[in-house]
């Protein structure tokens, strides 16, 4: 796996003063823990650096991956991805708040007449129309939906590792899960099939300790 730029400065961090707590690396970085968090936890996924509790972050003479980072890298999206919370971006805002309730999830795929992506909402965005006084009742949710192609977004046939990695990167909730067609137009579309989410992923991670 290619590493970031960032993730490389950790590296070399942490192999020149093994061992080295979040907070000193962080503050070497001059960065805050809670930045650095996602870079770690791929790092630990990846072999690249070693965890151990109240000592601090190791770096692997002979990094490779540990037998969870294998196994999640082997395992498709398509085999764990849940079933689709998806609206279309002509209800309201008050009816996109109503299913977020009875689907119970933090964000939204908003979809169009084909169920091809349009864009995502989180409960951020619906809390900002709120607190701006907008009629939730009058305002479509494609006003304030985040749209494409500023949508992180993964295919069924991806690593769960690949995934598990963008949800930490960008720090999101939901990937939707898309299959990508040619419509008559000839413009690339995505259809949505699904969804990929942290719930996901912990418990992926539950089943593979057990």
């Amino acid at each position: 796996m290619r590493l970031s730029e960032r993730q490389i400065k950790i590296v070399e961090l942490v192999k020149k003063s093994s061992p080295m707590t979040g907070e000193q690396i962080a503050n070497q970085l001059k960065l805050t823990r809670a930045t650095l968090r996602p870079d770690l936890t791929i790092l630990t996924m990846t072999g690249v650096l070693e965890a151990r509790p109240r000592v601090g972050y190791f770096y692997k003479e002979q990094p490779g991956k540990s037998s969870i980072a294998e196994k999640m890298h082997q395992l498709r999206v398509g085999d764990f991805k849940s079933m689709a919370a998806a609206v279309k971006e002509s209800i309201s805002i008050y009816d996109a708040v109503v299913s977020m309730f009875t689907n119970n999830v933090g964000s939204l795929i908003v979809i169009g007449e084909e169920r091809e992506l349009k864009g995502m909402v989180s409960r951020k965005d619906i809390l900002k129309a709120a607190l701006g006084k907008v009629d939730l009742h009058q305002v479509p949710i494609a006003v304030i939906m985040t749209r494409m192609p500023n949508i992180i977004m993964v295919n069924s046939d991806e690593s769960v590792l690949e995934a598990a990695r963008k949800l930490a990167q960008h720090q999101i909730d939901t990937l939707p899960v898309v299959e990508s067609y040619i419509n008559e137009n000839g413009d690339e579309l995505f259809e949505v099939v699904g969804r990929f989410t942290k719930t996901n992923v912990t418990n992926l991670f539950v089943e593979l300790g057990s």
